[in-house]
């Protein structure tokens, strides 16, 4: 399946192929989701959360998106099951996400690799809308990113899941390792006690 089409009744599409109030109702307005809007590796060089509020974030996801304005953004996929938006991947070349490439570890810890490699895509977000959980969402968003990735030319994909229960309890926005296994990614390393990086390569 590519980033345009149906598996177990759920329809991923292009984020940019979205209405933003849709996109939108998946982070939500109460929890983690709300408050980031997919923008922690997207923030420049001394920018902090602390520095704007949210409704600035969810006005830089829309840009990035491009909801509305189909063609014009790159950076996700949405899922739909039964016409309601429930999920989220967060999907294009990893020198997009700044604030990866300057992290000190993750995903870097003990790890040859050009950070500005654009050969070498990523899923830094896999969102599942609340109450919409434990359907499959985010196994069949991780399937669409590695079609995505594949059919847009990418060399590699990443991703950077939770290892541990608190963790991911903290974090479900990253994914787990399980989910990205399914996916064909395979785990090649841990930076850190909590995070894995799992790949695959086309």
């Amino acid at each position: 399946m590519s980033g345009n089409g149906t598996l177990d009744g759920i329809r991923v599409v292009p984020a940019d192929t979205v209405p933003w109030t849709e996109l939108a109702a998946v982070f939500g307005t109460r929890g983690p989701a709300s408050r980031c809007f997919c923008q922690r590796y997207k923030l420049a060089p001394r920018e902090s959360f602390a520095g704007f509020p949210a409704q600035e974030r969810a006005a830089r996801l829309r840009e990035q998106a491009g909801c509305d304005d189909p063609g014009s953004g790159t950076s996700g996929l949405a899922a739909y099951l039964d016409d309601e938006p429930v999920g989220w991947c967060a999907v294009e070349p990893r020198p997009e996400f700044g604030g990866l490439v300057r992290n000190a570890r993750v995903p870097w810890a003990d790890r040859d690799e050009d950070p500005v490699d654009a050969s070498v895509w990523a899923g830094t977000c896999l969102l599942t809308r609340a109450g919409s959980r434990r359907r499959g969402i985010s196994r069949v968003l991780a399937r669409a990113a590695v079609e995505h990735a594949r059919t847009s030319g990418a060399r590699a994909l990443e991703a950077y899941p939770m290892t541990t229960t608190a963790a991911i309890a903290e974090e479900l926005h990253v994914g787990t390792v399980a989910t990205f296994a399914a996916a064909g990614l395979r785990e090649v390393g841990r930076p850190t006690l909590r995070r894995a990086v799992m790949r695959i390569d086309f």
